[in-house]
């Protein structure tokens, strides 16, 4: 297979550079097609990296002397610190030294880099990010759920196709559908914004449009392309991250209140197991920012080296299917 280039802000997150650099170490090991660009401070990143076993042709050390924190302004922070590691890791993607940029790092950040320096494919009017949320029926994709917290009706359907594609050719799965995110089921429910984007996205013949969903559906997979701006998108994966953090907290405290509980917990360990990776919602890697000229993946800010790996890996996946080509295509045919 055709070698995969991931430039990784290695200084980017709350446990970098030790679990980014551990990260890459695993995504290698793992596919030894992808090379990792670990981007930040070289003497920190090579000392990390001396207590790993690697196949040295698959990671290269790029240095970068600046780091943006988490509480700059981003469109400052990445004008002034051009020698930043998300900034440089970005402009290897500009240059076409690597394919995707991933980062735990400053979402702020991450969305106005990805803008300045990655740029904008033709035609897209908003870049947006995309992460997977786990249901019943497996994953749904949420579009948008942090870059456009003032979006409007046109941006929502160019949501809609980008994340139709991005579905339709990552998870495999042949015309997905694309549901609004809303009050009530009706056409005449929800906010203007809502009411506007109805009609475009029931009129696109390019959509598989299934009309509104409300939120308690969102778990059961109430549809594969959830579509919204970014303060309900950002509130609804926050909230999910929430409730199943403390319910799954709520199972493992009532199995160890006493001895009975616990034999109890030792039968079901097996189920419990399956239920907590159903709805672990870093499992299946970051957000992809989708509408740029490449690939830029956010990761969570509290990524460990496991969540790293699998942001790294994920970038096999939208490079093998030629994912913003498709996307231009998508544009071009209107």
């Amino acid at each position: 297979m055709e070698q995969v280039v991931v430039a990784l802000d290695a200084m980017g997150g709350d446990y970098a550079p030790e679990e980014t650099v551990k990260g890459a170490v695993e995504a290698v090991a793992e596919h030894p097609e992808i090379k990792v660009i670990l981007v930040g401070k070289e003497e920190s990143i090579r000392s990390c990296l001396a207590g790993y076993t690697y196949a040295e042709e698959n990671i290269d050390v790029v240095n970068a002397t600046e780091v943006i924190d988490m509480g700059e302004v981003p469109t400052k922070a990445i004008r002034e610190k051009k020698d930043s590691s998300l900034v440089v890791a970005m402009k290897l993607v500009r240059e076409g030294q690597a394919d995707a940029v991933v980062s735990a790092g400053s979402t702020g950040a991450i969305l106005v880099g990805g803008q300045m320096i990655v740029g904008r494919i033709k035609g897209i009017k908003r870049p947006a990010l995309a992460p997977f949320l786990p249901s019943k029926q497996g994953f749904s994709l949420l579009i948008d759920c942090g870059a456009n917290v003032d979006a409007r009706p046109e941006h929502l359907l160019q949501f809609a196709q980008m994340g139709s594609v991005y579905f339709e050719h990552v998870m495999g799965k042949k015309n997905p559908t694309v549901g609004i995110v809303n009050i009530g089921t009706e056409e005449e429910k929800g906010n203007q914004l809502v009411k506007e984007t109805y009609p475009l996205l029931r009129d696109c013949k390019a959509l598989n449009f299934i009309g509104s969903v409300e939120a308690r559906e969102i778990p059961k997979g109430g549809a594969d392309i959830l579509v919204c701006e970014a303060f309900v998108g950002n509130v609804i994966l926050k909230f999910f991250e929430g409730v199943a953090k403390t319910f799954l907290g709520c199972i493992k405290e009532g199995l160890m209140a006493n001895l009975r509980t616990k034999l109890g917990a030792a039968m079901v360990k097996p189920a419990l197991k399956g239920l907590v990776n159903t709805f672990d919602v870093s499992s299946q890697g970051g957000a992809p920012l989708l509408g740029l000229n490449g690939l830029v993946v956010k990761a969570h800010g509290n990524s460990k080296s496991s969540e790293i790996k699998t942001a790294i890996c994920q970038c096999i996946t939208f490079k093998k299917n030629n994912i913003n080509d498709r996307i231009r295509d998508m544009i071009q045919k209107g």
